[in-house]
């Protein structure tokens, strides 16, 4: 069973559903994404390429903590206007459909990162893998069919 855990490719556990936007979106079109869906994690594309990641954490540090409360200032709301450029991560660590369970497990520990963009050779978005689907792809082959 382990050797098949090892072998289980990436396309068959990745979220094909992903939300993607635009280098020059503002964080206010991102906060609003991020509070309609359940993701921690948006794709930013330019020209359909990948090109950066933006997580729910990266959010929160971009924007003032005073935003939407009686204590906002001009300069607080100002943080919304802010860019997707300006707050993603560049140059986003990906993998691609065929990369193994094994290897992306180990890509996420080696890279310190917690989501792995599933693209094609020219940077296309196919999907996104979080340690989340490793975990429960790791635990349906051992016999722990209810992992939801």
């Amino acid at each position: 069973m382990e050797s098949e855990t090892r072998t289980q490719v990436i396309g068959r556990i990745m979220a094909t559903r992903v939300v993607t936007i635009e280098m020059d979106d503002s964080l206010e079109v991102v906060r609003d994404i991020f509070k309609k869906v359940r993701f921690h994690h948006l794709l930013v594309v330019d020209n359909q390429k990948l090109v950066g990641i933006i997580s729910d954490r990266d959010m929160l540090k971009a924007v003032s903590t005073f935003v939407g409360t009686m204590s906002e200032t001009t300069r607080d709301r100002a943080t919304l206007n802010k860019r997707a450029h300006q707050i993603m991560s560049h140059h986003p660590v990906t993998v691609c459909s065929s990369c193994s369970l094994q290897e992306a497990a180990q890509l996420m520990l080696a890279r310190g990162v917690s989501c792995l963009p599933v693209t094609t050779k020219n940077g296309e978005v196919l999907g996104i893998v979080t340690w989340k689907d490793v975990l429960r792809a790791v635990l349906d082959f051992d016999g722990f069919t209810d992992v939801s």
